[in-house]
């Protein structure tokens, strides 16, 4: 059983609710959140209008007319008090990255920071098995967990020029495939040629959150290629199911 000292729920104005449930990055912490958003999802509960997993907690958005706040909160506890197991994986993706400089625009630079050879930063990063952990900030922007230590480097004290679409990003520790072109603290260690978050899809979102993603590298004229696939509307990443 699992008491309410090891969540937390937060107001988020008058139409949401956030449950914290700890303050880290680890996949344990974002699996109660994971169970939780599977969980509500089930209920179908009246009067919620959208769950919002991030790393640590989960933000739920409610219409007070339907369900009151205490209502809710009981309903939480309840969900918490039966320790719903996290859901396991969907599927794992591989991912193509390009990691030349001439598109991986900040990997030398990232060598430097990390005393690394640039094919020995590729390795590491393609090397590893992340956690996609949530979307947020832009349209697909997917957060990633499991970069390797020797790639933990800071963000930028100042934010860069505007990246480019599609772009692999590190910092703090974390990795993330944007998709839109802008400005970031974040540096830019290689390009995909997917499209992470696509309209035509249904849903959206390519990978799902709790999802395994790792990358494979491809050079410069094999992105290009695969490029020019995804902007016709073919989805090039491969998918295994896992259940």
């Amino acid at each position: 059983m699992r008491s309410q000292a090891e969540y937390r729920v937060l107001d988020a104005g008058e139409r949401a609710l956030v449950v914290e449930f700890g303050s880290t990055v680890d996949p344990q912490i974002n699996g109660k959140a994971l169970a939780l958003d599977a969980a509500l999802s089930e209920a179908r509960v009246p009067g919620v209008r959208e769950t919002l997993p991030t790393y640590r907690s989960l933000m739920i958005h409610y219409d007070p007319l339907v369900v009151s706040r205490a209502e809710l909160v009981a309903r939480v506890a309840a969900i918490e008090a039966a320790h719903v197991a996290a859901p396991e994986p969907k599927a794992r993706w591989l991912l193509p990255c390009c990691y030349d400089p001439a598109i991986a625009e900040d990997i030398g630079q990232i060598a430097e920071m990390t005393t690394l050879a640039i094919d020995r930063v590729v390795a590491l990063h393609a090397g590893a098995a992340y956690r996609v952990y949530m979307y947020g900030f832009a349209p697909g922007y997917c957060y990633l967990g499991g970069l390797p230590d020797e790639l933990a480097v800071s963000r930028r004290a100042a934010v860069r020029a505007p990246t480019p679409q599609n772009a692999v990003l590190i910092g703090g520790g974390l990795s993330l495939v944007a998709t839109i072109s802008m400005p970031t603290g974040w540096y830019v260690i290689g390009r995909t040629p997917e499209r992470m978050y696509a309209a035509r899809r249904s849903p959206p979102f390519l990978v799902d959150v709790g999802d395994e993603l790792r990358f494979d590298p491809v050079d410069r004229a094999t992105f290009e290629t695969l490029d020019a696939r995804a902007l016709a509307g073919e989805d090039i990443a491969r998918r295994e199911a896992l259940r």
